[in-house]
């Protein structure tokens, strides 16, 4: 794969209960196409992964939310669990990055449950997306145009939103996200 994203400084949001594969897929493939990930959390140490309900490998946290910027990065990755939005969504500081970045343009890829975030941050009004299909009902209340697709680009808003809906669409949303982070802006 080319070096599209040589340099690009990517931000993880995640914490506890972050689904694995929708970390661990989205950053290999981003480091493959030469970008430098960053794990941005709540609290500093470790966060557990989750394969569904059962716990797998750790990971380790480069900077907490409190300490970090959102112009420090030149794009955003949301990944999904159900426990890590949900515990994202209620830190301020987490919340705050979050909609810096996006209010600032800053490209978003997001999939799975990881919308939820994006919900609190008060920031899908408006935006086609697609997630897992239980937060449905959250992403249309919160004013979003929800469809089910494998990957939606959306650019009718402050920088690109690429969303996804779970595992199995990772090779379409890294593809995706490679593609799109690699975009002038």
């Amino acid at each position: 794969m080319s070096q599209k994203l040589d340099g690009k400084r990517i931000a993880f949001v995640a914490t506890d209960g972050v689904e694995a594969v929708e970390l661990r897929e989205p950053w290999a493939v981003l480091t493959e196409a030469g970008a430098i990930p960053t794990l941005v959390s709540i609290e500093a140490g470790r966060i557990q992964g989750y394969d569904h309900l059962t716990a797998s490998e750790q990971f380790d946290v480069d900077k907490t939310a409190l300490h970090a910027h959102a112009d420090d990065y030149d794009a955003l990755v949301l990944p999904g669990g159900v426990a890590n939005p949900d515990r994202l969504r209620t830190d301020t500081h987490i919340v705050d990055f979050v909609r810096g970045a996006v209010e600032m343009g800053t490209p978003v890829g997001v999939i799975c449950h990881g919308p939820w975030t994006l919900v609190s941050a008060g920031v899908v009004k408006g935006r086609r997306m697609t997630s897992w299909p239980s937060l449905r009902d959250d992403l249309i209340n919160a004013g979003a145009d929800w469809v089910d697709e494998q990957v939606v680009v959306d650019t009718s808003g402050p920088g690109v939103l690429v969303s996804s809906r779970k595992p199995d669409d990772l090779p379409t949303f890294g593809a995706a996200i490679v593609e799109q982070f690699g975009s002038p802006t």
